[in-house]
């Protein structure tokens, strides 16, 4: 049987190897831009990133935890190690709780003075309140600088709230109370039966906070109000987040069980 002769390739034919080819390259072209752009470092948020975690890894232990309902009080370090300097230009005698009314209502003027200069900012942005008369200052604080909803462990922003306030009470022995406050929303958590467990819980965080800066713990105290002392409506979102607080009271004495209201 004669075999049936062969048409030769068209040039056509003998190049359609080259759009598979090209096809391929393509994709890989695709597949390598792909890789890049998700193996690209944006350098700000890196920066960013890198010192924020070289700041958190080189700090001193910071963590606070809330103090459950139960537990057994922490161990009150010994006053003998608490070392109390009187602020820089300040006269000695200033720095007495007690003595002449005067020196005394001079050492409360000059503390007033020192906190809203520090907290000015945060005072504008209504988060702080600074008040003061002739036995007392009160430096108000919203619980959210302080704590998230429904705990008492403070956050970040909280630590150098407390250092800022340990640095400017430290030079002195007047009292220190610190007060909670809640607005009237039950709360019943494991840690937290009520508002009272939660309001002296944060009140105790912070007083562990300023101890941890160098506040003797001897003159401090915490007291937990929880609901009962609103100094705004509990019917609206922005009383109730002023209701929400913690109080710091310094008092013009130097004994604790004396210093408030």
């Amino acid at each position: 049987m004669r075999r049936r002769r062969q048409q030769p390739d068209s040039p056509l034919n003998r190049e359609r190897w080259l759009i598979s080819y090209a096809d391929f390259i393509t994709l890989l072209f695709g597949f390598f831009v792909v890789m890049y752009s998700v193996s690209s470092v944006n350098q700000g948020k890196y920066k960013v990133l890198s010192e924020t975690l070289t700041g958190v890894f080189n700090a001193p232990q910071r963590s606070v935890r809330p103090v459950p309902v139960g537990d057994s009080p922490a161990v009150r370090p010994p006053a003998s190690e608490q070392v109390i300097q009187p602020p820089v230009n300040q006269a000695p005698e200033a720095a007495q709780g007690e003595g002449s009314g005067s020196d005394a209502s001079q050492s409360l003027k000059s503390m007033a003075g020192h906190l809203q200069a520090e907290f000015q900012s945060l005072i504008r942005q209504g988060v702080v309140s600074v008040e003061t008369n002739e036995q007392w200052i009160e430096l108000s604080l919203r619980n959210s600088l302080l704590f998230g909803s429904g705990t008492a462990e403070p956050h970040y922003d909280a630590f150098p709230v407390a250092e800022k306030i340990a640095g400017i009470v430290d030079g002195y022995n007047n009292a220190v109370r610190v007060e909670g406050f809640t607005d009237n929303r039950p709360i019943q958590t494991a840690s937290y039966p009520t508002n009272w467990e939660l309001s002296a819980a944060r009140a105790a965080a912070i007083v562990r906070l300023l101890a941890q800066n160098g506040v003797d713990p001897q003159r401090m105290a915490a007291v937990g109000y929880g609901a009962h002392q609103p100094v705004a409506r509990n019917d609206t979102p922005e009383g109730r987040s002023r209701n929400r607080r913690v109080v710091i009271l310094i008092s013009r004495g130097s004994s604790v069980r004396a210093a408030g209201r």
